[in-house]
């Protein structure tokens, strides 16, 4: 131990170590700083694991169109330890939007980004900003064919945008069309132009942190009065604050270590999500899904009625960015308790139950195709007629099962046709399928006479039994 000591003291004599560290270990925080507080610190935690997988992982990761995707099945597959290190990258993104969600609510909750943390919270937005910039930069990085769709997926939303929507489209992409350009233009962001704007912008947070100090817990009663506050606050720190380390820290450091053994056994367990098939721009036969955290909005623009789904796009975002903007500018002051501001209770409520109730319709997504169907079974046709048997396997040929069902068999995103033949007169149904609808493609040229006759037979056999 003496040895060790000696080490440490020539390190700190030379380094000056101590005089940096001390007094952010000591300066003082209110003592009711309780678990609550953790969700901050936790999200740096959940950085630290992608910085550190995201370094180990971009040592065997090929920048190529022709080797990107074959690298990450040698990782998750043959690297020694790359199923690991892919999987707590995965989990860790996760743990990322998750915790700095959870920090963001915690913050408005308790009213903390009141005077004189206006800044604390401006930062705050930009680290949610660059945080999902990073998430979303991380999906194309697995070349897949989900990826690449769901680039095209954002470069047509961004495409949208009056007077500059193409160049924003083209600065996505890199160029007109995704290839090499795009996924490396996509590395460098995410491996280095992001990750060193969360560090510039931690500082600058963790710095606001240290100069106005940790806000106290809220109470009813007590409202924030820029002309008394700091004056109030310095004097309670004195009557009631305890050292940073080790008083409160030790809550941040077991909640962000339980986090990453967390991140870890899922990784262990679960592993990282499959790949896709090898990117095929050609292949229609593919509906891009984007993972949890964006699927609420992935659903929102599904559901959307195609008349004003571009004005949500263009519109939606600068309105929930300025509101993140404005909020502490326009309630600086006041109550911070949530007992004396239920309106704010209320909105974190509805904008759970409203992301919630997305993300549930996103995870069944009834829009989409069901592409692996199965073929309607002999049981389902039901029938010896040599007619309604064409008509059944046609109905399986032609893709018609992707989007309709059939004795609960198929697709959701067109109606069930479960009952068709009690519905449906033989003359509606040859208009349908010769002129299609709004989702539904016109089969005029693609089918002959026979064929329209074998269909018709087949959905007006289809009745409730």
């Amino acid at each position: 131990m003496s040895v060790l000591r000696r080490a440490w003291q020539w390190f700190d004599d030379r380094s000056g170590f101590s005089t940096l560290v001390k007094p952010i270990a000591d300066h003082p925080v209110p003592r009711g700083a309780r678990w609550s507080y953790v969700f901050g610190s936790a999200t740096l935690f959940a950085f630290l694991v992608q910085v550190v997988t995201g370094i180990a992982l971009a040592t065997a990761y090929v920048t190529s169109t022709g080797d990107a995707y074959d690298s990450l099945q040698f990782i998750t597959h043959e690297a020694p330890l790359g199923y690991l290190l892919r999987g707590m990258h995965f989990y860790g993104a996760s743990a990322m939007m998750l915790m700095v969600g959870l920090h963001m609510i915690q913050v408005f909750l308790i009213g903390a980004y009141k005077f004189p943390r206006e800044l604390n919270w401006l930062t705050g937005v930009v680290l949610l900003l660059v945080t999902t910039a990073l998430a979303f930069t991380g999906q194309l990085l697995r070349w897949d064919d989900n990826a690449i769709w769901s680039i095209f997926v954002a470069a047509s939303q961004a495409s949208r945008v009056p007077v500059i929507g193409g160049e924003v489209a083209r600065f996505i992409i890199a160029g007109n069309t995704i290839g090499g350009a795009t996924l490396s233009r996509f590395f460098a962001f995410h491996v280095f132009f992001i990750p060193a704007a969360i560090f510039l912008v931690v500082g600058i947070h963790l710095t606001m942190v240290l100069h106005h100090g940790i806000s106290e817990p809220p109470k009813a009663g007590r409202p924030v009065d820029p002309k008394t506050y700091r004056a109030w606050y310095h004097g309670y720190l004195k009557r009631e604050g305890v050292p940073f380390w080790p008083d409160a820290a030790w809550r941040d450091v077991l909640f962000g270590v339980g986090m990453v053994i967390v991140i870890m056994l899922l990784a262990w367990l679960w592993g990282p999500p499959e790949l896709g098939r090898p990117p095929d721009p050609s292949a229609i036969e593919t509906y891009p899904r984007p993972d949890w955290y964006f699927l609420w909005f992935f659903a929102a623009l599904a559901l959307l009625p195609a008349g004003i789904e571009d004005y949500v796009i263009l519109i939606a975002p600068l309105l929930i960015g300025a509101a993140l903007i404005l909020l502490p500018l326009a309630f600086g002051r006041g109550e911070r308790s949530p007992r004396r501001r239920p309106w704010s209770v209320a909105i974190v409520l509805l904008i759970g139950i409203t992301i919630g109730t997305l993300w549930l319709a996103g995870e069944r997504a009834p829009w989409s195709p069901n592409f692996g169907a199965q073929a309607l079974s002999p049981q389902i046709v039901g029938s010896a007629d040599a007619q309604v048997q064409r008509g059944a396997v046609l109905f399986n040929s032609k893709g018609c099962l992707y989007c309709h069902a059939v004795a609960g068999q198929g697709g959701a995103r067109g109606p069930s046709l479960t009952d068709a033949g009690d519905r449906l007169p033989p003359e509606q149904l040859a208009i349908t399928i010769l002129n299609g609808r709004p989702n539904m493609p016109a089969y005029a040229g693609a089918l002959t006479p026979a064929e329209v006759n074998d269909l018709i037979a087949f959905l007006q056999s289809r009745k409730a039994r």
